[in-house]
């Protein structure tokens, strides 16, 4: 793609999305006062923030859920009832899919067609290739959003510019992770013999977080995903407007606190070999929170393939598994795993 075409791409869509958001939220964002920077702080560097034990999850494949359709009670469960019920899918293979590997697909934030069509069509041709696949719906996406907050109340638990509570979204990156561990347990404890994780930008990020804390994955691909806070905000002050770029600077502080937190995955080291691991990285990102290559270099140099697509692009290419499923299949060879 024309980087000049792959830029405009992101910076539309950038705006359009800031653009969307209230004025309400950014008078809200603006104001001074407590957002409980240090208890999330505190807590994002304590151990109860990715536990060293994850117990399996409990899935529920009801009558009146066709097509592989579970739900889930959340190992974290909030204060929301609609967040603490994880709705997700298990695409089986059709013969003997215990002896099958796993691969779970993490969607982008906010990110429905990704999700409902790209993913439906990523899992077919896993179950072409031998393998499973399993989708999830992550904390306060689509079926999981508060009625109370509205239809862009995820923004707030992700997004720490216009973050209400900072604890709140430490906690709900906590609540992620351990829903992705949680289904894994499952999985395996199921038999399959290795499960992995494919994930398009928040989904990614959440994929290399989840890295961080289990080692029982087989392997992770990460396209487009987030390393760090501190540079949400340097793209979205290239974007927005001026009144959005204050509100954006007085959150700076905040954001380098963060970063010095396991938020910031070049901090952290995956519990797997980096063979096991690919990057993906659009070029031309601009949408992204962080650099695929700062990550590629304090996780040791793990394989990265470099498009030249920006975000959006880049992301497309998930609707070609054919790469990736080569890349992913001998690393989640049965009888590898099993050793």
């Amino acid at each position: 793609m024309i980087a000049s075409l792959a830029k405009f791409i992101d910076q539309s869509v950038l705006r359009i999305g800031y653009a969307m958001l209230p004025q309400s939220m950014w008078r809200e964002a603006a104001n001074e006062r407590d957002l409980k920077l240090e208890q999330a702080v505190q807590f994002l560097n304590g151990p109860d923030f990715i536990p060293a034990e994850s117990q399996p999850a409990q899935l529920d494949f009801g009558p009146d859920a066709p097509g592989g359709r579970f739900h889930l009670p959340s190992p974290r469960p909030c204060e929301f009832a609609e967040n603490n019920v994880v709705h997700g899918r298990l695409y089986r293979c059709p013969d003997a899919w215990q002896e099958r590997p796993v691969i779970v697909l993490l969607h982008g934030g906010g990110d429905f067609p990704g999700h409902q069509f790209a993913f439906h069509w990523f899992a077919h041709r896993c179950r072409r290739a031998g393998f499973n696949a399993a989708t999830l719906e992550l904390p306060y996406h689509f079926q999981r959003r508060p009625r109370q907050h509205g239809r862009l109340s995820l923004l707030c638990h992700y997004i720490p510019l216009i973050s209400r509570d900072y604890l709140q979204m430490a906690e709900t990156y906590a609540q992620a992770v351990a829903e992705i561990r949680s289904l894994s347990g499952w999985l395996l404890a199921e038999g399959c013999p290795a499960v992995a994780l494919a994930g398009v930008s928040l989904g990614a990020y959440l994929a290399g977080l989840t890295g961080c804390g289990d080692a029982r994955l087989a392997s992770i691909v990460m396209a487009m995903p987030g390393t760090r806070m501190g540079l949400m905000l340097s793209q979205a002050g290239q974007v927005v407007r001026r009144r959005v770029r204050e509100v954006i600077l007085r959150r700076r502080v905040a954001c380098e606190e963060l970063d010095r937190t396991p938020l910031n995955l070049t901090l952290v080291r995956p519990a797997i070999s980096k063979e096991d691991v690919l990057l993906i990285e659009g070029m031309h990102d601009l949408m992204g929170w962080g650099a695929p290559i700062d990550l590629w270099q304090s996780w040791g140099q793990p394989e990265i393939w470099r498009l030249p697509h920006g975000h959006i692009g880049a992301a497309l290419t998930l609707l070609r598994p054919g790469r990736v499923l080569r890349w992913m299949a001998p690393r989640l060879d049965a009888p590898k795993a099993q050793a």
